[in-house]
């Protein structure tokens, strides 16, 4: 049934709470572990020459603070994704495709989850939540926001121009685990100011959310 809630926890013993939307059960709320499913630990503590120029996983906390690790997770870079094992044993990281499923779920029309930039309607708010959290804008202030149960959080980004932190409060980016080239991944992004969601393909040293999706 929709909105139906359990847990699930990961590698580290961190427990999740999950809502089923649709055919999908997803993560309620942000991956948190420093650890793959086979035990082997993810990078982390790069410095910004480091993580800019990163091939291999690694994971971040936003500033660097572990402070906001309870509510927000980690920041992953894509390649974290792409050596699989990230999420529990039974979950992945959805592709492209899965996260468009969900998408038009939640009434996104078929053309719009397959263009890029901003698309849909109020399927942006529906998929956010913890309004406590969010700067206030068109995301928090339609009357769809949070009724998705998926909960999105705006986490902000570590980007790979210079390894900045950015947009806690304002922004939350979902890695996918569908690559475009050598260079970029897809991913999703809420924005406190559009009710929408954003689909664009970042670069993969980027650090963003993570949210699991059930086998």
């Amino acid at each position: 049934l929709d909105g139906d809630t359990g847990t699930v926890m990961d590698f580290d013993g961190n427990i999740y709470q999950t809502v089923q939307i649709g055919a999908q059960l997803w993560m309620a709320e942000n991956l948190k572990p420093t650890h793959y499913d086979d035990g082997s630990e993810i990078p982390t503590g790069l410095d910004n020459s480091a993580w800019v120029n990163a091939t291999e996983g690694a994971y971040t906390y936003y500033n660097d603070d572990p402070s906001h690790l309870e509510t927000y997770g980690n920041l992953y870079n894509w390649y974290s994704v792409d050596e699989g094992g990230l999420c529990m044993e039974g979950w992945h990281v959805p592709s492209d495709v899965e996260i468009m499923e969900l998408e038009m779920f939640l009434g996104m029309s078929e053309f719009e989850a397959n263009s890029t930039g901003y698309r849909g309607t109020n399927e942006g708010s529906k998929l956010a939540g913890r309004p406590d959290l969010w700067n206030s804008g068109s995301l928090d202030e339609n009357t769809e926001f949070g009724t998705s149960g998926f909960s999105g959080f705006p986490a902000g980004n570590r980007d790979y121009y210079n390894a900045n932190y950015n947009s806690m409060g304002f922004f939350g980016a979902f890695w996918s685990s569908t690559e475009l080239d050598s260079f970029t991944a897809w991913n999703r992004e809420l924005e406190y100011h559009s009710s929408v969601v954003y689909r664009f393909n970042a670069t993969k040293q980027f650090g963003f959310s993570i949210r699991c999706l059930k086998d």
